[in-house]
């Protein structure tokens, strides 16, 4: 039987999901190299605004492979009735690795086939693939205060859920308006939440966010967003250890940056009607059912660098198509 998300592509040239996840882990996604500054391994940042992001090359390197990840284990488990049916002879062909990664081994690439659910999901050599991810910018940061942590929003972060709100200069607006409240460096006096608490409340649930982050949710404008963001980044030392000594390496003391565990990002997942590319009778599961099988695998393997340092894990929260 056909699901209701097979149907709307059916109809639909295109649908976007968007998806909405929270750091289990500190995230670092790395630059690619050293720097002099505050840092000596900086983050990926918006060329723009300044503030962090995950490349949406880096999401979808991610979920191709824990989607290969997750068919393989179908397949060779009891539940093997779509893994096994591929035309063109490849149905031999394992999903990982070979389906996952650049393809680019001699004897153990992509396998291209029409109704291999990676290859036309995340494209090869040949085919640019069905689906398609943004950045994940941040939605919501938390900051620690002399009241608890404190979830920061911003007008710009907000739109990225379809929502419009204004920000004065200079405050922080959030539910209790007692005093001033302290952010990282800032000490700003409060006010009330620009708009009515309850179409405030019904975005955040409706985007999946958590009822401890929603009680502690606060609003600044996008000039200061930036600058709390970057300021209240996790930064941490690490250093080599000669194995024969078992003591630090000489001069291998470096530092590295990350995205605090709890933050909230957002990022939308285009997935194209796979009519349209002569795939409409070889592939028998939706696109987007293809990038949600690697979700499980990305709260326990992670995102980005440091993985073995304790980084990287992501949670998907929800996942609508917008």
């Amino acid at each position: 039987m056909m699901t209701s998300n097979q149907q709307k592509q059916k109809q639909n040239s295109f649908t976007v999901h968007r998806t909405v996840a929270m750091a289990i882990d500190p995230i670092h996604v790395g630059t690619g190299g050293s720097r002099l500054g505050r840092v000596d391994n900086s983050i990926v940042r918006d060329p723009v605004t300044r503030i962090p992001k995950i490349p949406g090359s880096s999401l979808a390197g991610v979920h191709r492979a824990y989607a290969a990840m997750a068919y393989e284990d179908e397949r060779a488990g009891e539940n093997s009735s779509f893994a096994d049916k591929r035309s063109g002879g490849s149905k031999d062909t394992p999903f990982y690795p070979n389906c996952a990664g650049q393809g680019q081994a001699k004897d153990a690439g992509h396998c291209g086939d029409k109704a291999c659910p990676i290859c036309s999901t995340f494209g090869h050599a040949s085919f640019a693939g069905l689906a398609g991810f943004s950045d994940a910018h941040v939605l919501l940061f938390p900051v620690a205060t002399r009241e608890g942590p404190v979830w920061l929003t911003s007008p710009g972060a907000w739109r990225l859920i379809g929502q419009k709100v204004t920000a004065t200069e200079n405050v922080v607006h959030s539910e209790d308006q007692d005093g001033a409240l302290n952010l990282g460096w800032l000490l700003l006096p409060r006010k009330e939440w620009p708009n009515p608490k309850e179409p405030k409340d019904d975005a955040l649930k409706q985007a999946g966010i958590p009822e401890h982050i929603c009680n502690a949710l606060a609003l600044v404008s996008d000039k200061l967003f930036n600058h709390i963001v970057n300021s209240n980044l996790e930064v941490r030392t690490s250093v080599a250890i000669n194995p024969a000594t078992g003591a630090a390496e000489d001069g291998a003391l470096f530092t590295y940056e990350a995205l605090p565990r709890s933050t909230v990002l957002v990022w939308d997942v285009t997935c194209r009607d796979p009519r349209h590319f002569d795939r409409s009778q070889d592939l028998e599961i939706g696109v987007h059912q293809t990038v949600q099988k690697a979700e499980p695998l990305l709260a326990a393997l992670g995102v980005g660098g440091m993985g073995s340092r304790g980084m990287g894990r992501l949670r998907v929260l929800s996942a609508k198509e917008s």
